[in-house]
């Protein structure tokens, strides 16, 4: 990166939610500099199942704006990635098995014909699930595919740099360890990193919380939908591979994976789906969400002048991608966001800090 460099806008962050904006971003005339302590999308996104799910109990009721609005976008997003980068990100599932303590009004409950079509491998015992109308994306399509569509779009991206400090005034000086970057707006979207005190912008309560997780093997035709039971979901890839996950550990920034805990995850699938097969050397990988307090994302203005955040997305940073793109843009470049922000500002962790 050359000293002085100049674009409207810095992202600090090349996770999926950072390139996702810049080519946002970039589709509306700006130029955009995304800049990372490491290679894109090596963080959060290694933690990810990829499941789009929109509809997921588990979520915060607050979410589900952005969850819905999202899924409504998704299928331009991958469109537009494709268009640029010329690497396809299949959509590679349509349903989904969600268990549930009991069934809720109006919802569709598995029945023995949905599970000899979609998982006739399948070992539910006397578990109740939901069936969800509910896709599924690989994120290493996405990881291949994403930041090359970023860089043919126009944008610079800037990885193994570290962002040291940001000033802000009527513009921002971003100060990196590859030399200062001057931009008319700066995005925190670093993730598990959000929180960190060298950005000079309010501390965060984001946190990292580690996931590892796993591949089995099993024939395509034994499981064609995503799983959900308690203690494990199973994601399976349409080419044999089914990925299995994920724990949730408070860890700090440790991303070392341990195989006694993957191989008690396949364990877990195993039981369900006796047709698992678990290889001789696991594939295995762990990698750290970015969490919030509330398990809601952080949107909207930071406490600086021109600086922004777009971070804490969770376990959801792959679904809410295209919307968190489409508001912040719309927020940075003066328009009314098309879902409003107000449950996911910074603002809201103020009284607890002080």
């Amino acid at each position: 990166m050359a000293a002085n460099s100049v674009a409207d806008v810095s992202i600090a962050g090349a996770g999926i939610i950072g390139l996702s904006l810049g080519l946002e971003l970039l589709e509306r005339g700006l130029s955009v500099t995304v800049i990372d302590r490491r290679q894109a999308m090596s963080a959060a996104s290694r933690a990810a199942g990829g499941m789009l799910a929109v509809n997921d109990p588990q979520n915060p009721p607050e979410l589900m704006p952005l969850a819905i609005r999202s899924g409504e976008l998704y299928p331009a997003f991958l469109e537009r990635i494709a268009s640029f980068s010329g690497l396809t990100v299949p959509v590679r599932t349509q349903w989904a098995m969600q268990h549930v303590a009991s069934p809720r009004p109006g919802a569709m409950v598995l029945t023995g014909a949905q599970i000899a079509e979609f998982a006739p491998g399948l070992h539910v015992g006397d578990t109740v699930f939901e069936w969800l109308r509910e896709g599924s994306v690989d994120p290493n399509d996405l990881r291949r595919a994403l930041p090359k569509a970023f860089v043919a779009a126009g944008g610079t991206l800037v990885e193994n740099t570290a962002v040291q400090h940001v000033e802000a005034g009527s513009t921002v000086r971003v100060l990196t360890s590859a030399g200062p970057v001057s931009a008319g707006e700066f995005v925190n979207c670093c993730g598990s990193w959000a929180g960190e005190p060298e950005l000079g912008l309010e501390r965060l309560p984001v946190v990292p919380i580690k996931g590892q997780m796993a591949n089995l093997r099993c024939h395509p035709d034994r499981l064609r939908c995503v799983v959900r039971a308690p203690g494990i979901y199973m994601i399976p890839r349409g080419d044999g591979r089914v990925t299995i996950g994920a724990t949730l550990e408070h860890a700090g920034f440790d991303e070392s994976v341990e195989e006694s805990v993957t191989r008690r995850l396949a364990a877990a699938a195993c039981a369900l789906l006796p047709d698992a097969e678990v290889p001789p050397k696991i594939d295995m990988w762990a990698g750290l969400r970015p969490g919030t307090p509330d398990m809601l994302p952080v949107l909207g203005p930071a406490d600086k002048p021109h600086c922004w955040h777009a971070t804490g997305h969770y376990r959801d940073g792959i679904l809410l991608a295209p919307v968190t793109a489409r508001v912040m843009a719309q927020a940075i470049t003066g328009e009314k966001p098309e879902v409003a922000l107000d449950a996911y500002s910074s603002a809201r962790f103020a009284a607890v800090q002080r």
